[in-house]
């Protein structure tokens, strides 16, 4: 079958036109393909916490179990993404490269905001076709900095947040237990289990607890810090056999021939 586009010069010619057009002919959208994750980054009195799950899925598959979702921008700073793995992956690689070239022409440190700045750009740019959710944390000479950036490009400079599929639940934990100038090992519990509750209520998330801690002139990765294993029951949702009451019955006579082979 031959796909005919909208002839040159029409309104049709823009994007929404051609899809409404080549829908109009049979030919329907791809649908997205759904992902799950739960990302965290909370700032601390001495600098940053950030944190993200292990699991990487499609749909109803879990494609991976041991996905690295914290990546590296500079010596002092991280990024966690949420969204399609490999659009986070080299999102961030393209703008780390960036860095590592703005340190050697100026010879200074990158600061968080020159980060934002590029991966603001790069998804604005692509007005959310490249489907990355990022949580930037890092230390730079104005102090700890946190931000959070959408794929359509907009940003948020927030001392606490959480982006992905179960976010709602890891949301829950750092409403109720975050608080200003957090000493370092509380916030990493918090990180902890604000990650956890997201692997417990979603899901789209599971497997190990990666964490990073980024303070001034150094960044400390804690690979599998926990694995969140569920509790078991506290009651069986086995039956007796009786419980339930008969409400008919029949009975059927197999004729020769159609029993089924037992040999």
């Amino acid at each position: 079958m031959h796909w005919s586009y909208p002839k040159e010069g029409s309104i049709l010619q823009t994007i929404r036109g051609k899809n409404v057009a080549l829908e109009e002919q049979g030919l329907k959208l791809p649908s997205p393909t759904k992902t799950g994750t739960t990302i965290v980054g909370i700032v601390f009195k001495d600098g940053v916490v950030i944190g993200a799950d292990t699991r990487a899925t499609a749909d109803q598959q879990v494609l991976d179990k041991n996905c690295f979702k914290i990546h590296y921008l500079a010596p002092n700073m991280n990024c966690c993404g949420a969204g399609t793995a490999a659009d986070t992956k080299f999102t961030n690689d393209l703008v780390s490269s960036q860095l590592e070239l703005h340190r050697l022409s100026t010879g200074r440190e990158s600061r968080v905001v020159t980060a934002l700045t590029l991966l603001k750009r790069i998804l604005f740019k692509h007005q959310g076709n490249i489907s990355a959710f990022l949580i930037l944390g890092g230390y730079d000479v104005t102090g700890p900095k946190l931000y959070t950036i959408a794929s359509q490009g907009n940003t948020d400079n927030v001392p606490f947040t959480t982006m992905g599929s179960g976010s709602l639940a890891a949301m829950s934990m750092l409403e109720s237990r975050w608080k200003k100038d957090m000493e370092r090992q509380e916030a990493i519990d918090l990180v902890k289990d604000a990650l956890e509750a997201g692997v417990f209520n979603d899901l789209g998330s599971g497997g190990a607890v990666n964490i990073a801690i980024i303070e001034k002139g150094k960044t400390e990765l804690k690979m599998e810090y926990s694995k969140p294993e569920r509790e078991p029951k506290c009651r069986s949702y086995k039956f007796a056999r009786g419980s339930t009451a008969v409400l008919n019955s029949s009975t059927v006579t197999v004729a020769e021939g159609d029993a089924m082979d037992t040999s």
